[in-house]
């Protein structure tokens, strides 16, 4: 019987020891999700050259960058990071929102006429940031990013010694809000069907009746799964057309003194910044529900901000 129970004794530490390395597998892998789960803070754009058109743009668009390929997330093939899905759809978004600032930049902000050649390295930075952003390999989306935050420090350069150019004009910014309504109208009509997620015929919004027939329906399936994603991916456009109307404020000042709109910047502002908050997890409650609906509720915030952008546009159009 003693020569049993010590012959038990080593089965025991083995299954202990094994017990013991998936313990610390487990802990590391939550350690290391809560860590990359973490939403970025403000950016800081320092010191910048008051006698340079477009520094605060720029760099604001520069820090986004540099922050994206620190730690890119959507592309991520290995564990554990692989199973996040909250914090890549919100670098997706920030994507968006810095593709369409580079986009317009390159086509608006860097030429004094639409005739006039494009900035070298404006169209290298748009470029870059067509890769498609799921690529992990030939080439990496971390490695065009890179490369896009060097064509943007480049073109950084030449605004200071006058190879290239940047005009605040009332006009070119008009064409970057309009980009942002369109890409926040989109963004808009997920979180609004969040709560109508299968099989809902609906009317085409505003944004997209353009591309459709006359009384033509867009039929919408968004599996439950998604609504979490739809929720992340809003708040990193939020963030980033945020970060860049503090920019905006910054480059377009005069215009917008002239105009009477800092104001409404302001309010825009106000609304973006309202729309970061952090549900212990997102619900997706009926009207009728005990439970919150949080798709809606940054719905209801992010379309005023796109609201008052239509405003902005229209106050900078009036003579």
């Amino acid at each position: 019987m003693e020569a049993k129970r010590s012959g038990d004794n080593p089965k025991k530490r083995h299954g202990g020891f094994i017990f013991l390395i998936i313990l610390i597998l487990v802990v590391v892998s939550l350690v290391i999700m809560v860590i990359n789960s973490r939403k970025p803070d403000r950016l800081e754009l320092g010191k910048l050259d008051k006698g340079v058109k477009g520094a605060a743009f720029v760099r604001a668009n520069e820090l986004l960058i540099r922050q994206m390929t620190d730690n890119w997330l959507p592309n991520d093939l290995f564990w554990p990071t692989a199973f996040l899905d909250n914090m890549p759809n919100f670098q997706i978004g920030e994507l968006e929102v810095v593709r369409y600032n580079v986009r317009v930049l390159r086509d608006n902000l860097s030429r004094m006429r639409t005739t006039d050649k494009l900035d070298p390295w404006a169209e290298g930075a748009f470029t870059a940031l067509s890769n498609d952003p799921l690529k992990w390999w030939f080439p990496s989306a971390e490695s065009k990013w890179k490369k896009a935050y060097k064509d943007l420090e480049a073109y950084s350069v030449g605004l200071k010694n006058g190879t290239s150019f940047f005009y605040p004009r009332a006009d070119n910014l008009v064409e970057l809000l309009s980009q942002y309504a369109s890409l926040m109208g989109g963004v808009n009509t997920r979180l609004i069907n969040a709560p109508q997620r299968k099989k809902t015929i609906l009317p085409a919004t505003e944004d997209v009746r353009r591309e459709l027939k006359d009384g033509e329906m867009i039929q919408l399936d968004i599996p439950w799964r998604k609504i979490d994603d739809n929720f992340y991916y809003a708040q990193g456009v939020a963030y980033a057309l945020n970060e860049s109307f503090v920019a905006i404020r910054i480059d377009f000042y005069e215009v917008l003194k002239r105009k009477n709109s800092l104001k409404l910047v302001d309010k825009i502002l106000e609304d973006l910044e309202r729309c970061h908050f952090e549900p212990w997890i997102v619900f997706n409650g009926s009207p009728g529900s005990i439970f919150a609906n949080h798709s809606l509720n940054l719905s209801g915030v992010f379309n005023d901000a796109r609201q008052k952008i239509y405003s902005l546009m229209v106050a900078l159009q009036q003579g």
